[in-house]
């Protein structure tokens, strides 16, 4: 094999070639056999090799349409390196429009799994094994979880500089330094000495137009820095606010809650972010910022429980 021909999966991938291929999981009670959808775009010349991966959760789907037009953007005669696509991670939870896998595992707390194990061990260790193994640098797409949604967001490392420098080429409105959680992917694959940048943006089963433009900019710009692609179409990158903190605002009583404050808005300590009012619009409760902060997620269920999380604000 030449220097940049690439084997997955007992697949053979020649450079200035893309292939599409499947890597069979399970099968359903039914026996219909379920597979990992992967496509590869390896270039003509050597150069890093970035995954992107999408729908590890399967009801947060932007970034399968994220990486649909970034697939359909790259010429692999131009592009220099690999790019290993897997835009629906957990397929099961895909197919029943819910964040889980059958047993109600969430896969991103099972990596990096055993050819042993649960279901979600399984799939784990068969993405660790057949798509991290092959890869330089990562990015893996994500929503907000269901009745939420999230100001587009890099969540990494931003303490080492390689994977920092790779945050700030992506662009994203604000970069937040988040320690890895056990069982993630991003924990396991950084444990391999992956750079890896986790992408959260919109909400769950919904297409979210400023998301996934975000996001298919974003990517296209870190593949830029990272000398893999040039693309004339993609603005220059954009300045990323930083924050190390972030503080949510809860509903001090149950009732209709009403926002008056929106994604990307910065608001000061004591500001009024929205109010809670009982079923008849009446018995008005303030909700107000705790931090002078940046919103970067809030609730879309505007019903709330004493105690439940309604706004998110980034410490700025």
């Amino acid at each position: 094999m030449t220097d940049n021909t690439l084997e997955i999966a007992k697949e053979i991938i020649s450079p200035g070639q893309l292939r599409r291929f499947e890597i069979p999981v399970s099968r359903l009670a039914t026996q219909t056999l379920v597979s990992l959808p992967v496509t590869v775009v390896n270039g003509i010349e050597p150069g890093p090799k970035l995954w992107l991966s999408a729908a590890i959760h399967g009801d947060e789907i932007n970034g399968v349409e994220i990486i649909a037009q970034i697939l359909a953007r790259i010429n692999p005669q131009k592009l220099r390196g690999t790019v290993i696509a897997v835009s629906i991670v957990n397929v099961f939870g895909f197919i029943e429009q819910s964040r889980y896998l059958p047993d109600r595992r969430d896969l991103n707390r099972s990596f990096p799994g055993s050819k042993g194990g649960s279901l979600a061990s399984r799939l784990a260790n068969l993405f660790m094994q057949e798509i991290v193994a092959h890869s330089t640098h990562g990015i893996d797409l994500h929503t907000a979880a269901v009745h939420r949604i999230n100001l587009p967001q890099i969540r990494t490392n931003l303490e080492d500089e390689i994977t920092y420098n790779f945050a700030k080429a992506f662009g994203a409105p604000i970069m937040f330094h988040a320690s890895t959680r056990d069982g993630s992917l991003r924990h396991a694959a950084t444990k391999k000495g992956i750079p890896v940048l986790l992408y959260e943006a919109g909400e769950a089963l919904r297409f979210d137009p400023l998301a996934i433009k975000v996001g298919v900019e974003g990517i296209l710009r870190a593949m830029n820095y990272l000398e893999m692609y040039q693309d004339e179409l993609i603005s220059q990158v954009p300045a990323s606010l930083e924050t190390r903190k972030s503080k949510w605002i809860r509903a001090s009583c149950g009732g209709i809650f009403h926002l008056e404050v929106n994604l990307g808005e910065q608001v000061y300590q004591k500001q009024e972010l929205g109010f809670i009012t009982n079923a008849f619009g009446e018995d008005r409760v303030i909700v107000r910022a705790s931090v002078n902060g940046m919103v970067i997620s809030h609730i879309q269920n505007p019903l709330v429980n004493r105690g439940d999380a309604i706004v998110h604000l980034a410490v700025i």
